[in-house]
């Protein structure tokens, strides 16, 4: 079979959907901007069919919403939507670490704390994607070792709704404050803490709560 065929149309949808949610979760398109989908198949060079498929799966998360025949913007940074998420991705994440724990052994703490130096360089140098990126795989090794696909597709489908967040905690002073938290959850790991683990990966990610407050209050 030749590898030059059409690009199915479902692919299109999800290249859509993925620019689309990335230009959100990282402020190109801040809340309130309004979402046009001949506008974005233009910038993103496609029809406007897997851009309408993207933007109803985007509302439908929570990171975009919609009024019939008036407007589809990108949702507020704060939501009850939001909220929700932060308190399925808390318990997920406490779940995970609890599961994952005996199969952690020295190259996943190894790597583990890799990326807490990745983590600590970004934010000391103010780069917030960088610091995301290492925050996810630090996050991300606990989740892939609990085997749980369950888990792993339910963080992957809500923990968006919190990057706006992050961003604004990555890009401050506090962010400092996680990377000793970071510190903690790992050596509770090590020392295989189940239970401090646990409650030290459900605290970082309650972290984010006062910041739902100081957002929707600036809002």
């Amino acid at each position: 079979m030749s590898s030059l065929q059409p690009v199915p149309r479902t692919l299109l949808r999800d290249e859509a959907y993925e620019r689309i949610r990335a230009a959100i979760v990282e402020g190109e398109l801040p809340p309130g901007a309004p979402l046009r989908d001949g506008e974005l198949a233009a910038e993103l060079g496609l029809s406007r069919a897997p851009v309408r498929q993207a933007l109803t799966r985007l509302v439908g998360e929570g990171l975009a919403e919609s009024k019939p025949q008036s407007y589809t913007r990108v949702a507020p940074a704060v939501s009850d939507d939001v909220r929700d998420a932060l308190h399925l991705v808390r318990a997920l994440h406490e779940f995970a670490v609890r599961a994952a724990l005996p199969r952690l052994g020295a190259a996943e703490i190894a790597g583990m704390r890799a990326a807490n130096a990745e983590f600590a360089e970004a934010v000391a140098n103010g780069d917030v994607a960088a610091a995301i990126a290492a925050d996810d795989e630090l996050h991300g090794i606990p989740v892939r070792a609990c085997g749980n696909r369950a888990v792993a597709d339910t963080l992957a489908r809500y923990t968006p709704l919190l990057r706006r967040l992050e961003r604004t905690r990555f890009a401050s002073l506090p962010a400092r404050r996680s990377v000793r938290r970071h510190d903690e959850l790992i050596d509770a790991i090590a020392a295989a803490d189940t239970a401090g683990a646990a409650r030290v990966a459900g605290e970082i990610w309650a972290e984010l709560e006062p910041l739902l407050d100081t957002e929707k209050g600036a809002s």
